[in-house]
């Protein structure tokens, strides 16, 4: 009985580090900060990589919180626009209509 038992806390540590190794070893599996610095630990990087690297992340960091702020300020103008819709009754459509005709006669 208690061998049965013994195999079976085995059995359970394997396998829960089998999952730990799956998680850790694979930065598509990676969710937590410790996770993520165990794959790049286990990179075995030179400084001189794990720099471009950083250069790399955060260049994608900062295209992506443009992405966010570009998000952001087309979802207050489109908001904008619908508040101007309501207050003088006229469909989205025409709030368009009437935006484009001021662009294309201050552009000329």
């Amino acid at each position: 009985m208690n061998n049965d038992i013994a195999l079976e806390k085995v059995i359970h540590a394997f396998e829960e580090l089998e999952f730990e190794q799956r998680t850790t070893t694979n930065l598509e599996n990676a969710r937590s900060k410790q996770q993520m610095t165990t794959y790049l630990k286990s990179l075995d990087y030179s400084l001189r990589r794990l720099q471009v690297l950083q250069e790399c992340v955060n260049e994608l960091v900062d295209e992506k919180n443009q992405q966010l702020l570009k998000q952001e300020k087309v979802q207050t103008l489109k908001t904008k626009m619908i508040n101007v819709s309501r207050q003088y009754g006229i469909s989205y459509q025409e709030v368009l209509k009437i935006m484009l005709n001021i662009q294309q006669k201050n552009s000329k």
